[in-house]
């Protein structure tokens, strides 16, 4: 055994074992300070719209909030290969190639930082153009792009974290980078107040606290994890990509970015068909978007602990420990997932009320989260499942009956049956639908590909 992995072995000790042991509580745990972490960065672009929406104005809120989609749509691709980062580490680990480490470390660390510029780049240039595709409404419109290219100066601080969290979750470290989103989430918190009703910056003000705030997340990963021992730590001046290392990461994170970028599409249509309906949906529609997202990180905290376990322990060639492992994942994340959403459901008027004082954006922002937050539970039959598939190594499948199932099914029904009936209710009552159709067909294609890649194990 080399000097590595006995090192590994005696540090692992003292931390979370995948592979032996019960399951339930381990998967809390590591699934828990993700959540919370991954919720806390969402706060901040709730903080955005709450301190806007109250302090500033609702068209600054509706400039917000119309933006989520197009962010979305921008970022999703590059931490969907941050779970790809998890995912080859913790197979790494599972089967004692601790060999491959350091290369996957430093290449996943480097992809961050790549990614993290281009998406800068990038959002500065087609700000503007995909706002008025999109139909942002005139009083909105210069408010949106102007938050939109503050916003995007923190792209590089987004992946770091990201993909350095993705790094020390593969470990089963998933509390250090919580209590750094926390610390984040702190100057976020101050500085949108200061900003905002101090300085008079409206959007301007909220944009720029939260790349500051991101800018200290990512960097106190960083510093994580060039502490870390070997073969985690990281050295600046060994970042670069390795061929095997990076192959890998595409070929699982890849469909997941994919996904999500595809499903931030159908979303970006959707936020078009709202931004026709004016500035009060547009703005109520927005407050009401975080609560789902909440919603969504806790299914996806979940999700990834289900990717996780199984990876590891499909690596160490338990099958009944990945089933296990899926189970608990998806009856944890349907109990949470109901036990928030109802919540919010049944405050729903106060919370709203937290964003904003219009009587017409709290009416909106209410019927949005009555009839979609009821039904997120669902979520947790494609998300879960689709993240066990990629720990036994199906990111593509899961990806494209997402794509199919709920992208191209959003896009027909805002064709078809929005165009005849063209309400609010009419327009969001298409995720619970595409949600139910899409966790079929992922569940179906589990029990199918599960067989298949059982049977390729040796033993």
């Amino acid at each position: 055994m080399s000097e590595i992995s006995r090192s590994i072995e005696k540090k692992e000790k003292n931390k979370m074992d995948m592979l032996n042991g019960p399951l339930l509580k381990k998967i809390v745990f590591f699934a828990i300070p993700l959540a919370a972490a991954s919720m806390l960065q969402q706060l901040f672009n709730a903080v955005d719209s709450a301190v806007v929406g109250k302090f500033a104005s609702k068209e600054a809120l509706a400039a917000v909030g119309s933006n989520s989609s197009v962010i979305a749509i921008m970022i999703t691709l590059f931490v969907g290969l941050s779970l790809g980062t998890n995912v080859i580490i913790a197979s790494y680990i599972g089967s004692g190639r601790h060999d491959k480490i350091r290369g996957a470390v430093h290449t996943s660390m480097f992809l961050a930082i790549v990614s993290g510029l281009f998406l800068l780049a990038i959002g500065q240039v087609i700000a503007r153009p995909l706002l008025i595709l999109m139909q942002a409404p005139d009083d909105v419109l210069d408010l949106a792009v102007l938050y939109l290219r503050v916003f995007f100066l923190g792209m590089p601080f987004i992946m770091i974290y990201n993909f350095g969290a993705a790094v020390l979750r593969s470990k089963r470290d998933s509390k250090r980078p919580l209590y750094c989103m926390i610390a984040a989430g702190f100057v976020n918190v101050g500085l949108n107040l200061l900003f905002v009703i101090t300085f008079k910056m409206s959007v301007v003000g909220v944009a720029l606290a939260t790349d500051i705030s991101n800018a200290f997340s990512g960097g106190l990963v960083m510093w994580l994890l060039m502490k870390e021992e070997e073969p985690f730590r990281l050295r600046m001046r060994e970042l670069g990509f390795i061929k095997e290392h990076l192959v890998k990461i595409i070929k699982i994170g890849g469909p997941a970015g994919i996904q999500g970028m595809v499903f931030s599409l159908s979303n970006i249509f959707i936020q078009s068909a709202i931004n026709s309906l004016g500035s009060d949906v547009i703005a109520g529609s927005a407050a009401a978007v975080n609560f789902e997202i909440l919603s969504y990180y806790m299914v996806n905290a979940f999700c990834q602990a289900a990717a996780t376990f199984v990876s590891q322990n499909y690596g160490a060639g338990n099958r009944k420990r990945c089933d296990r492992a899926l189970y608990i994942s998806a009856v944890c994340a349907v109990i949470a997932s109901f036990t928030m959403c109802a919540m919010c459901v049944l405050f729903r008027h106060e919370l709203m009320g937290l964003f904003s004082s219009n009587e017409e954006v709290i009416y909106y922002g209410s019927l949005r989260m009555s009839m979609v937050l009821i039904f997120a539970c669902i979520v947790v039959s494609y998300e879960v499942v689709g993240g066990a598939l990629r720990g036994l190594g199906y990111s593509m499948t899961p990806a494209v009956l997402t794509i199919i199932g709920s992208c191209v099914f959003r896009i027909i029904w805002l064709l078809t049956v929005f165009q005849k009936w063209h309400t609010f209710e009419t327009l969001i009552i298409v995720y619970p639908v595409t949600w139910t159709i899409t966790g079929v067909s992922v569940m179906v294609a589990y029990f199918i590909l599960r067989r298949k890649a059982f049977d390729k194990l040796p033993f």
